[in-house]
């Protein structure tokens, strides 16, 4: 283990974490809109203290993501943000669902070379293992859209990234981490300006999943 690994803690995000994680946020997504409120944060907590990681550098925290149980069947491929999310709260959180959905993952931009992202990914993996979970999914942002979308639609640039064409550097980093790329879905999160409100649909197949045995 090298020393600035050393350094690097991923664990469970805590009630005491909120104060330091709005503004971190606020920095890593550039603007306040798209940043979780203090309020949001406790919900996710209270709703499902299990799926909210933070990472701690030097005892900083300078990432986080958060996460909640559903059954994608009942909100489709073509779903939005806030209704996946509980409007961010949350409180749609289902105990007994087999999906974990990523809500959101932010990174404060001064630690980006720490990996600490790839940290965060690898913890929710765990956490779909141990809870026998069939996948992970998540409606992934397409911030470099911007600089295409008076060029091609949102498909044919995701298209063009993924042929190596075009860099984004959140679809990239999702495709090293081993999820698959489904659709994009539009109108994700509307006031999404870089990626021009759309998103795509990202999915990791737990291959552990052990699925319930039928009843007779």
């Amino acid at each position: 283990m090298t020393t600035t690994e050393a350094k690097v803690i991923v664990r469970n995000t805590t009630l005491a974490d909120i104060e330091e994680l709005v503004p971190m946020a606020i920095k890593g997504y550039g603007y306040e809109d798209m940043a979780p409120t203090k309020e949001k944060y406790a919900s996710h907590i209270k709703h499902f203290p299990e799926g909210q990681f933070c990472v701690e550098y030097e005892g900083k925290l300078v990432a986080s993501c958060s996460s909640v149980l559903i059954n994608i069947e009942d909100y489709g491929e073509n779903h939005t943000f806030n209704d996946v999310a509980g409007g961010g709260y949350i409180d749609n959180h289902n105990p007994n669902g087999k999906n974990l959905y990523g809500i959101d993952v932010v990174v404060d931009p001064d630690y980006r070379g720490l990996k600490v992202g790839k940290g965060l990914y690898e913890a929710r993996r765990k956490l779909a293992k141990d809870l026998n979970l069939e996948s992970i999914i998540f409606g992934g942002r397409m911030p470099n859209f911007k600089d295409y979308a008076d060029k091609m639609t949102a498909e044919e640039y995701v298209n063009k990234v993924l042929d190596g064409e075009i860099f984004d550097p959140v679809i990239v980093f999702q495709i090293r981490n081993g999820f698959e790329y489904k659709g994009v879905m539009k109108d994700y999160i509307p006031k999404d300006e870089e990626s021009f409100g759309y998103a795509t649909l990202m999915e990791w197949k737990n291959p552990d999943y052990t699925p319930p045995a039928k009843e007779d």
